[in-house]
């Protein structure tokens, strides 16, 4: 986090890591401002355990919450000296993990590692002090804030759409959040959620692995909207994977489809491709990590197929089964009857960089399939070019869980 402050008078800070506790109070870690020449530049834990590092010290607060000085980044004195006065200073927080370090004016005013686990924050929001008592000014400006990795981990981001149908269906909220509850599992792995809709926060793409995009698609795809086909461009061409559930695979093919048949290999087409509710058995899976320790299994959902792909750039199928004919009801899927059909795949980027879509998950109690779920958990590991485990990736989900965070929507009206 990196802004100017300006100070009149009194006593000031920015909260970073806090929690809102209502009637604009703020919790949390905070680099203290104030007029005098005393507190500028400490860590101060507001609401908390008070200070975790005076001016000049380096700090480590152990398991019990013991504050000890462990060094030395500079003389206090001389970091003050370095202060300007009713004038414009420079500020920069890094949170990287639990390691926490501030600088004023290019000068480190303290070094702070948290290892107090049940105490610590590793994440919340940012706020900006007007201390309560005698009148006071303070100004910021130039806030800039930047998501940093924060440490080895590969980092998903997975994003939620916002409700659509009925109870049960498209819980593009609950689904996201129980794959959350799984990756948090993960050795390795670091997950991001986003709920109700595209990202408000600029810096939610920022050092990610891959993407997971499960929302409504079709014409009014969040993708279309503004720059975010070219800001997705961007961080694909560096590598990051990207990976497409149900709806979200569909787009219209004038702006979108070009770009997803380059991101995953291929996508959902209005009249050519079909969206029929079928019983699909998948009766055996390739030798691809996506498909390691799942066993075949036969679920009924909302499995499109027919898809769009470019024979030029050939997917690897991973889901396979034949529907009825009965439900091949456009011109373009009848023209195949009997034919097996690809519901899922991966694509390896001749650039660089994975993809994977996947049809299901149109009916939220699938996610209570082992199998099922296993699957999708392996492609986000795999997007992110991590090593897949031999026997995929485990997890477990209760009835209470596969309950949980279900969208309020409206029940039908009975006569």
């Amino acid at each position: 986090l990196r802004l100017s402050y300006r100070l009149f008078g009194g006593n000031s800070g920015v909260q970073y890591r806090s929690k809102d506790l209502g009637n604009w109070v703020v919790g949390g870690y905070q680099a203290d401002i104030e007029a005098g020449k005393r507190y500028t530049g400490i860590l101060y834990e507001e609401k908390g355990r008070g200070v975790l590092a005076e001016r000049g010290q380096k700090t480590v607060v152990d398991a019990s919450g013991k504050v000890r000085v462990v060094g030395s980044v500079g003389d206090s004195e001389a970091i003050q000296a370095a202060i300007r006065s009713e004038d414009w200073n420079d500020y920069v927080i890094t949170a990287r993990g639990n390691h926490l370090v501030q600088t004023i004016n290019g000068h480190v005013t303290v070094d702070v590692t948290d290892e107090a686990a049940d105490k610590r924050a590793m994440s919340g929001i940012v706020a900006l002090q007007l201390h309560a008592g005698a009148p006071m000014r303070v100004q910021f400006r130039d806030i800039r804030l930047k998501r940093l990795r924060a440490s080895a981990a590969r980092r998903l981001v997975l994003v939620a759409g916002t409700p659509s149908h009925g109870p049960g269906e498209h819980e593009f909220n609950a689904g996201v959040t129980l794959l959350k509850r799984c990756l948090d599992r993960v050795s390795g792995v670091q997950a991001s959620a986003y709920l109700n809709g595209w990202p408000a926060d600029p810096s939610a793409f920022d050092a990610a692995d891959s993407i997971l995009l499960y929302l409504d698609g079709g014409a009014g795809h969040p993708l279309t909207k503004g720059d975010r086909l070219a800001r997705l461009g961007e961080l694909a061409r560096k590598g990051v994977g990207l990976a497409c559930v149900h709806y979200a695979v569909e787009i219209p093919k004038e702006k979108g489809g070009p770009e997803l048949l380059a991101w995953i290999g291929g996508y959902y087409e209005r009249d050519y491709s079909i969206n029929p509710h079928w019983l699909a058995e998948f009766k055996t899976l390739p030798q691809h990590p996506i498909a390691r320790g799942v066993r075949p299994f036969t679920l009924k959902d909302e499995w499109y197929f027919n898809m769009r792909f470019d024979p030029a750039r050939p997917v690897t199928a991973i889901l396979r089964a034949t529907p009825p004919d009965a439900v091949r009801r456009t011109p373009a899927s009848a023209e195949h009857p009997g034919r097996e059909e690809t519901v899922a795949w991966a694509f390896e980027r001749p650039g660089g960089g994975r993809g994977f879509g996947f049809t299901g998950a149109h009916v939220h109690r699938n996610w209570g399939n082992d199998d099922f779920r296993k699957l999708v958990l392996n492609a986000l590991v795999w997007t992110a070019g991590m090593e897949v485990p031999a026997g995929g990736v485990e997890s477990a989900v209760t009835e209470a869980e596969l309950e949980a965070n279900l969208d309020r929507k409206p029940q039908p009206r009975s006569n």
